[in-house]
Protein backbone atom coordinates (compact mmCIF):
# COMPACT_ATOMS: atom_id res chain seq x y z
CA UNK A 1 0.00 0.00 0.00
CA UNK A 2 1.18 3.49 -0.82
CA UNK A 3 0.11 6.10 1.72
CA UNK A 4 -1.89 8.78 -0.08
CA UNK A 5 -3.03 12.16 1.18
CA UNK A 6 -6.55 10.73 1.38
CA UNK A 7 -5.26 7.80 3.48
CA UNK A 8 -3.41 10.17 5.80
CA UNK A 9 -6.52 12.26 6.41
CA UNK A 10 -8.77 9.23 6.80
CA UNK A 11 -6.41 7.48 9.24
CA UNK A 12 -5.75 10.70 11.18
CA UNK A 13 -9.44 11.36 11.61
CA UNK A 14 -9.96 7.93 13.20
CA UNK A 15 -8.46 9.65 16.23
CA UNK A 16 -11.61 11.27 17.66
CA UNK A 17 -9.57 14.12 19.14
CA UNK A 18 -8.15 15.02 15.71
CA UNK A 19 -11.64 14.96 14.24
CA UNK A 20 -13.02 17.18 17.00
CA UNK A 21 -10.09 19.63 16.93
CA UNK A 22 -10.36 19.91 13.13
CA UNK A 23 -14.11 20.49 13.39
CA UNK A 24 -13.79 23.24 16.03
CA UNK A 25 -10.67 25.09 14.84
CA UNK A 26 -12.37 27.15 12.12
CA UNK A 27 -14.42 28.92 14.80
CA UNK A 28 -11.19 30.61 15.98
CA UNK A 29 -10.88 32.38 12.59
CA UNK A 30 -7.11 31.97 12.41
CA UNK A 31 -5.03 32.75 9.32
CA UNK A 32 -3.20 29.76 7.76
CA UNK A 33 -4.49 27.41 10.45
CA UNK A 34 -2.93 23.94 10.30
CA UNK A 35 -3.35 20.88 12.49
CA UNK A 36 0.14 19.48 12.38
CA UNK A 37 2.83 17.14 13.65
CA UNK A 38 2.46 14.03 15.77
CA UNK A 39 -1.31 13.87 15.89
CA UNK A 40 -1.20 13.19 12.13
CA UNK A 41 1.82 10.96 11.48
CA UNK A 42 1.51 9.09 14.77
CA UNK A 43 -2.04 8.07 13.80
CA UNK A 44 -0.48 6.36 10.77
CA UNK A 45 2.14 4.60 12.89
CA UNK A 46 -0.56 3.53 15.34
CA UNK A 47 -2.67 2.20 12.47
CA UNK A 48 0.29 0.18 11.21
CA UNK A 49 1.01 -1.08 14.74
CA UNK A 50 -2.61 -2.05 15.52
CA UNK A 51 -2.70 0.49 18.35
CA UNK A 52 -5.53 2.90 19.18
CA UNK A 53 -5.37 6.03 16.96
CA UNK A 54 -4.54 8.41 19.83
CA UNK A 55 -1.99 6.14 21.52
CA UNK A 56 1.31 7.91 22.27
CA UNK A 57 0.13 11.33 21.10
CA UNK A 58 1.52 13.79 23.63
CA UNK A 59 -0.14 16.92 22.25
CA UNK A 60 -2.10 18.31 19.34
CA UNK A 61 -0.13 21.00 17.54
CA UNK A 62 -1.84 23.85 15.72
CA UNK A 63 0.11 26.43 13.72
CA UNK A 64 -1.28 29.71 12.47
CA UNK A 65 0.22 32.93 11.14
CA UNK A 66 -0.62 36.38 12.47
CA UNK A 67 1.58 39.38 11.72
CA UNK A 68 0.74 40.84 15.14
CA UNK A 69 3.95 39.80 16.91
CA UNK A 70 2.79 40.72 20.39
CA UNK A 71 2.64 38.08 23.09
CA UNK A 72 -0.71 39.52 24.11
CA UNK A 73 -2.30 38.68 20.73
CA UNK A 74 -0.93 35.13 20.74
CA UNK A 75 -1.90 34.59 24.37
CA UNK A 76 -5.45 35.72 23.60
CA UNK A 77 -5.63 33.00 20.89
CA UNK A 78 -4.16 30.44 23.31
CA UNK A 79 -6.77 31.33 25.94
CA UNK A 80 -9.62 31.09 23.41
CA UNK A 81 -8.31 27.72 22.24
CA UNK A 82 -8.05 26.44 25.81
CA UNK A 83 -11.69 27.29 26.38
CA UNK A 84 -12.70 25.75 23.04
CA UNK A 85 -10.93 22.43 23.69
CA UNK A 86 -11.20 22.20 27.49
CA UNK A 87 -13.70 19.32 27.40
CA UNK A 88 -11.36 17.17 25.27
CA UNK A 89 -8.92 16.84 28.18
CA UNK A 90 -5.84 16.92 25.91
CA UNK A 91 -3.02 19.39 25.38
CA UNK A 92 -3.67 21.52 22.28
CA UNK A 93 -0.48 23.51 21.59
CA UNK A 94 -1.30 26.53 19.46
CA UNK A 95 1.53 28.71 18.14
CA UNK A 96 1.74 31.79 15.96
CA UNK A 97 4.56 30.94 13.58
CA UNK A 98 5.22 34.64 12.92
CA UNK A 99 6.55 34.89 16.51
CA UNK A 100 8.74 31.78 16.83
CA UNK A 101 11.98 33.63 16.06
CA UNK A 102 11.33 35.86 19.08
CA UNK A 103 11.52 33.05 21.67
CA UNK A 104 13.18 30.05 20.00
CA UNK A 105 16.78 30.93 20.87
CA UNK A 106 16.04 31.41 24.55
CA UNK A 107 14.11 28.15 24.76
CA UNK A 108 16.17 25.87 22.51
CA UNK A 109 19.40 27.74 21.77
CA UNK A 110 20.60 28.86 18.39
CA UNK A 111 19.19 31.26 15.86
CA UNK A 112 15.79 30.79 14.25
CA UNK A 113 14.82 32.66 11.08
CA UNK A 114 11.75 34.85 10.94
CA UNK A 115 9.12 32.74 9.21
CA UNK A 116 6.87 34.00 6.43
CA UNK A 117 4.03 31.49 6.81
CA UNK A 118 2.68 28.71 8.99
CA UNK A 119 4.00 26.23 6.42
CA UNK A 120 7.52 27.57 7.00
CA UNK A 121 7.24 26.24 10.57
CA UNK A 122 6.32 22.79 9.29
CA UNK A 123 9.28 22.91 6.91
CA UNK A 124 11.61 23.17 9.93
CA UNK A 125 10.64 20.01 11.82
CA UNK A 126 13.69 17.95 12.74
CA UNK A 127 12.56 14.77 10.95
CA UNK A 128 11.75 15.01 7.24
CA UNK A 129 8.85 12.55 7.24
CA UNK A 130 7.08 14.39 10.05
CA UNK A 131 6.78 17.64 8.09
CA UNK A 132 3.04 17.68 7.49
CA UNK A 133 -0.02 19.70 8.27
CA UNK A 134 -3.73 19.64 7.55
CA UNK A 135 -5.26 22.97 6.54
CA UNK A 136 -8.45 22.96 8.56
CA UNK A 137 -10.26 25.37 6.22
CA UNK A 138 -9.46 23.80 2.82
CA UNK A 139 -8.75 20.24 3.95
CA UNK A 140 -5.49 20.32 1.98
CA UNK A 141 -2.50 18.41 3.29
CA UNK A 142 0.90 20.09 3.23
CA UNK A 143 3.68 17.50 3.18
CA UNK A 144 6.76 19.02 1.51
CA UNK A 145 8.78 15.81 1.84
CA UNK A 146 5.97 13.51 0.77
CA UNK A 147 4.49 10.65 2.77
CA UNK A 148 6.91 7.83 1.91
CA UNK A 149 9.08 8.08 5.04
CA UNK A 150 5.98 8.21 7.24
CA UNK A 151 4.56 5.09 5.62
CA UNK A 152 7.86 3.21 5.79
CA UNK A 153 8.68 4.35 9.33
CA UNK A 154 11.92 6.03 8.28
CA UNK A 155 13.27 8.73 10.55
CA UNK A 156 15.57 10.87 8.42
CA UNK A 157 17.10 14.23 9.36
CA UNK A 158 15.40 17.19 7.71
CA UNK A 159 17.99 18.85 5.44
CA UNK A 160 16.16 22.18 5.92
CA UNK A 161 16.88 22.03 9.66
CA UNK A 162 19.96 19.86 10.20
CA UNK A 163 20.45 19.61 13.96
CA UNK A 164 21.94 16.14 14.52
CA UNK A 165 21.75 16.13 18.33
CA UNK A 166 18.13 17.30 18.47
CA UNK A 167 17.24 14.98 15.57
CA UNK A 168 18.70 11.97 17.35
CA UNK A 169 16.88 12.80 20.59
CA UNK A 170 13.53 13.21 18.78
CA UNK A 171 14.03 10.10 16.61
CA UNK A 172 14.90 7.94 19.61
CA UNK A 173 11.81 9.17 21.48
CA UNK A 174 9.66 8.04 18.54
CA UNK A 175 11.50 4.74 18.25
CA UNK A 176 10.94 4.06 21.96
CA UNK A 177 7.17 4.22 21.34
CA UNK A 178 7.15 2.53 17.91
CA UNK A 179 10.18 0.16 17.94
CA UNK A 180 9.78 -0.80 14.27
CA UNK A 181 10.71 2.73 13.16
CA UNK A 182 14.17 2.96 11.60
CA UNK A 183 16.56 5.84 12.15
CA UNK A 184 18.37 6.67 8.92
CA UNK A 185 22.01 7.62 9.50
CA UNK A 186 22.35 11.28 8.46
CA UNK A 187 25.62 10.44 6.70
CA UNK A 188 23.76 7.94 4.49
CA UNK A 189 20.64 9.94 3.68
Amino acid sequence: MTLTVEDLVSISMTNPVNAEVAKRLPSLGLNQCLLTAGCLFQAVWNHQSNLPPAWGVKDYDVFYFDEDLSWEAENEVIQRAQRLFKDLDVNVEIKNQARVHLWYGQRFGGVYPQLQSARDGIDRYLIAGTCMGLDIVTGDVYAPNGLGDTELGLLRINPKNPKPDLFEQKAKSYQARWPWLRIVDPAVS
